[in-house]
């Protein structure tokens, strides 16, 4: 190839590049088609719920390339949660925690005035101070914890992690 021809080679490969990516048949668009007739009610409402359909849709080939939402800045824990958690099971030492996914995983430990060992693993799933963003699971030597005590040990974490909601409202 000569240089002029490989010049407008590469000019064609751009601009096929660039107008792939404009209109309603680009393959940058995963929004469904509302012509398709593979895709379901069912499923359009569930691609519609999912956190994908909240991000914006991409016009260029360019926007592939920008940045989006920092993974590591946005944190949808709630930290109120967080360090009761760590109050309230503070007799277990701390294996692992990731305070980006919400999960600590504690190691076996006896609680002052029982002789019973534990281990925990807790995880803080929604950034709201509500009791369905935290579960709890308790194990003994032996086998699973009885699901009173689970249920002791999530509303000891909650009512501390009002508290400490109170008492930084109150700064």
């Amino acid at each position: 190839m000569t240089m002029p021809a490989a010049r407008r080679a590469l000019c064609l490969i751009a601009a096929m590049a660039s107008l792939s990516a404009c209109g309603t048949g680009s393959p940058f668009d995963r929004s469904p088609s509302t012509t398709d007739s593979t895709v379901s009610e069912g499923t359009l409402r569930q691609r519609q719920a999912t956190p994908y359909a909240q991000i914006e849709r991409r016009q260029t080939i360019f926007d592939l390339f920008g940045g989006g939402p920092d993974a590591n800045v946005t944190v949808a824990v709630n930290r109120h949660i967080w360090n009761a958690a760590l109050e309230v099971l503070d007799f277990l030492p701390v294996e692992a925690a990731d305070p980006f996914s919400g999960v600590i995983v504690m190691g076996y430990g006896t609680p002052p005035g029982s002789g019973q060992a534990y281990r925990a693993t807790v995880y803080v799933r929604d950034p709201a101070l509500d009791a369905r963003a935290l579960n709890v699971a308790l194990q003994t030597r032996s086998g699973p914890a009885s699901l009173e005590t689970v249920r002791a040990v999530e509303d000891a974490i909650l009512t501390r992690a009002r508290q400490l909601r109170i008492r930084d409202s109150r700064l």
